[in-house]
């Protein structure tokens, strides 16, 4: 990849958000490893990536923990708060995730800039 293609958040953090909580455990898989994905991708292309389903995921599972919205919140206000935008990619769920509708409002709360991706990490529009 060339240096003049590679889009950067000038040292700032993403937050890059993604459903997660499902009652298939092979969904929930299948959605770790799409975050994981694109998270890898936008690494890649210079962006300081925060995923919290990517840096929670093993630890839940490993240490027992709930997987919902009211157990993470003040783990994710607290990265939230020190973002520069918030990503959310776009795969089944996102508009009906519990988790992922609140990290939006919390950023609005912050005003920070939403953005929206696909699984593949491309940008596309919200709807």
């Amino acid at each position: 990849m060339e240096s003049s293609s590679i889009r950067t958040c000038d040292g700032k953090l993403l937050y890059l958000a993604c459903p997660y909580s499902h009652p298939s455990a092979e969904v929930k898989q299948q959605r770790f490893e799409i975050a994981n994905k694109v998270a890898a991708k936008l690494m890649r292309e210079g962006y300081n990536v925060f995923s919290p389903i990517s840096h929670t995921h093993s630890i839940a599972i490993v240490g027992g923990l709930p997987e919902d919205w009211e157990f993470w919140e003040k783990y994710d206000r607290m990265f939230l708060g020190m973002t520069s935008e918030l990503w959310v990619i776009r795969i089944d769920g996102w508009y009906e995730s519990k988790g992922v509708r609140a990290e939006m409002v919390v950023a609005v709360e912050l005003k920070i800039p939403i953005r929206f991706c696909d699984e593949n990490g491309e940008e596309v529009t919200a709807w």
